[in-house]
């Protein structure tokens, strides 16, 4: 266990071991069958009321998708493949449990829900089509809209310099790189690389978060500190159960989720965010369909139903302001 300079912690470490623990198998538990049935159906209260529009398992149900009208001129803007098909394939990674809640999640009726559901199914219903939703692993579904298996790929991509050079992006939302950490044992604040120096920090494998710790792994020999030491994980349930029982100290993961954990796993806290990045749908590089999606996207900012799917789950501010395909990066 990693103290970083704290004692008599065991104690509470232990009591945390026990309650991540049951909000793991909590999490596991509500598995279904990862099938992506739309939206949630409606229920609760008005949106930007999450906590009263959540049902027992603290999922928002309100329905904020299915009025949403079709706007012809751009689903014209799609290719007639596409059009004459109605629908498009999209790649994406299984949801497991409500772990990576608010972006997706499984609720106890099997149905995938989340604002990154909501989001998709808005953006199809302004294009008039529909998702022939398709999983892959998180490192395969790039691969895949580059060869054509899939026509966009979605699961929280960020945008950056690399993907850039072989995908388009049509962003949809702010997300950022941050960290979470047990409540007892985790620094009040991390903003910095240096602050995760002496931790055993979890994150997931093939992701713009393990490049930051792999490119900043040299910072804290620098500092005249003890290295950070880095655990890979495909689902983050494991990582729970190890801010628990002391095999993990911090979790590093996007800021939208660890926000949402912050507030639904016990004697965890959010700790901070090192950088922010641009999240979008991506499309094969030069492919129409890029400007489709980031033009419906705008549509849905300008009628107000963009901000009414971010009050749904809890995370108003975090959107963009306007859609644009391939955003600057910052690396």
């Amino acid at each position: 266990m990693t103290t970083h300079g704290r004692t008599a912690l065991r104690i509470p470490r232990t009591a945390l071991a026990v309650t991540g623990a049951a909000a793991a198998l909590a999490l596991l538990a509500a598995c279904g069958s990862g099938s992506d049935a739309g939206a949630a159906p409606p229920g609760g209260g008005p949106a930007g009321s999450p906590s009263s529009a959540a049902g027992a398992t603290g999922i928002a149900t309100q329905d904020v998708v299915s009025a949403i009208a079709t706007d012809p001129a751009l689903k014209a803007e799609l290719p007639p493949q596409i059009r004459s098909r109605g629908s498009l394939i999209l790649g994406t990674s299984r949801s497991v449990g409500t772990s990576f809640l608010p972006h997706t999640g499984v609720d106890p009726q099997g149905r995938t829900v989340g604002l990154d559901i909501d989001l998709r199914n808005a953006v199809a219903k302004v294009l008039g089509v529909s998702w022939d939703v398709q999983y892959g692993t998180f490192p395969t579904i790039i691969p895949g809209v580059q060869n054509g298996k899939y026509d966009v790929g979605q699961a929280n991509f960020g945008a950056t310099r690399a993907r850039e050079e072989v995908v388009d992006f049509a962003t949809y939302l702010n997300d950022g790189q941050s960290f979470l950490g047990a409540e007892d044992i985790a620094p009040d604040s991390v903003t910095t690389l240096t602050g995760l120096c002496g931790f055993n920090v979890a994150t997931s494998p093939g992701s713009t978060f393990q490049q930051i710790l792999t490119d900043g792994a040299g910072k804290c020999a620098a500092a005249g500190k003890k290295p950070y030491k880095v655990q890979y994980f495909a689902d983050t349930a494991p990582i729970i159960l190890g801010l628990g029982n002391g095999k993990v100290d911090i979790e590093f993961g996007p800021t939208l989720s660890l926000k949402y954990d912050a507030l639904h796993v016990p004697r965890t806290k959010y700790l901070g965010q090192i950088t922010s990045t641009p999240v979008g749908f991506v499309t094969a590089k030069g492919s129409p369909i890029a400007k489709a999606l980031s033009d419906a996207v705008n549509r849905l900012i300008a009628d107000g139903d963009y901000a009414r799917i971010f009050a749904k789950w809890g995370v108003p501010g975090t959107g963009v302001t306007s859609s644009v395909v391939n955003p600057p990066t910052t690396f």
